[in-house]
């Protein structure tokens, strides 16, 4: 029999201790990270066009994430007949700098987090903050094996520049497109008034995108839309919350009705981590304040969690 927590020492309730997120080891020497996924924070919402606080998204979805990590040596599936996370080292390493109105030095310090973390060998996983943040994610890459990127998300996010604005939360996939190590991309949940006009949608077309509403995904079933990413491949993956419903998740800047529910994503999530190997996530624009039940942050740590174990289980481990 597995021994968990609960046969020894303290207790360890979700509500007692600092919350690091699933109660990981804090790592605060970004040369000194050793573990498999290291989880950081880039608390930037200054990219948005409506509705901010997403600043608060990774101290929300940490504080969620205490009710998944009290007590088992890792989370048991009785559907898969599968213990996920066993073994799996993960750690915390804390936030990126963020500098008020600063959206360089502020994406460079989030690069910087996730350059150390890959350098590192573990999986980065950050927490937004608004979708921009994907930006300096996605530049992190660029002396890795290149990456197809899988985007949950109401939004195209594929405006070039508008005012001047090219890294606010509508451009992160025009700017990924460009990366010459993103070999093509897969937009899932896309639907209602958006930031991107149809010279946008053309454009990202024209790219390879492969975009898709919510209803044509679920048209397709999990199989079907599966089949329709390229197999073999690195996939990173970036989930804006606001892809989901908004009876789910209200606590975005952005809410979108008519958005997919858990096991929409979770099942796409499980089969791509089959297909290929997933090498970076963030998850992006939870906004705590919009949703006083706490749920949308509960959302998003079960949906990390819950893709952390599917990778380190199709891996292996």
């Amino acid at each position: 029999m597995t021994k968990h927590g609960y046969n020894s020492g303290r207790l360890n309730l979700p509500f007692v201790g600092i919350s690091t997120f699933s109660k990981s080891p804090y790592v605060e020497n970004w040369d000194a990270i050793d573990a498999d996924v290291a989880v950081m924070g880039a608390p930037f919402d200054f990219g948005t066009q409506w509705r901010s606080g997403a600043r608060f998204g990774p101290r929300g979805i940490r504080e969620a994430s205490t009710l998944f990590a009290f007590g088992h040596a890792g989370a048991y599936d009785h559907e898969d007949d599968v213990t996920y996370l066993e073994g799996v080292r993960m750690v915390d390493i804390g936030d990126a700098d963020i500098i008020h109105t600063d959206t360089i030095n502020s994406h460079a310090n989030i690069e910087f987090g996730v350059r150390k973390i890959l350098a590192a060998g573990a999986l980065p996983v950050v927490l937004g903050g608004d979708h921009s943040i994907n930006i300096p994610c996605i530049n992190a890459f660029s002396e890795q094996e290149p990456v197809h990127v899988v985007q949950f998300d109401a939004h195209l996010d594929f405006v070039d520049e508008r005012h001047g604005v090219r890294n606010g939360h509508g451009n992160p996939m025009r700017r990924a497109i460009e990366k010459p190590w993103v070999t093509g991309m897969t937009q899932l949940g896309i639907r209602n008034v958006s930031s991107t006009a149809k010279e946008g949608y053309d454009y990202a077309r024209a790219r390879g995108s492969d975009i898709l509403s919510v209803r044509q995904v679920r048209k397709l079933g999990v199989e079907g839309m599966l089949e329709r990413i390229p197999a073999g491949k690195r996939y990173y993956l970036t989930i804006d919350i606001d892809g989901f419903d908004p009876s789910i998740a209200p606590g975005t800047g952005t809410p979108s009705h008519g958005g997919f529910l858990y096991y929409d994503v979770l099942e796409i999530i499980a089969g791509l981590a089959k297909r290929g190997d997933i090498v970076g996530i963030d998850l992006v624009e939870v906004a705590p304040d919009y949703d006083h039940t706490g749920s949308t942050s509960i959302l998003a740590a079960q949906i990390l969690l819950n893709t952390i174990g599917r990778i380190f289980a199709a891996r292996g481990k």
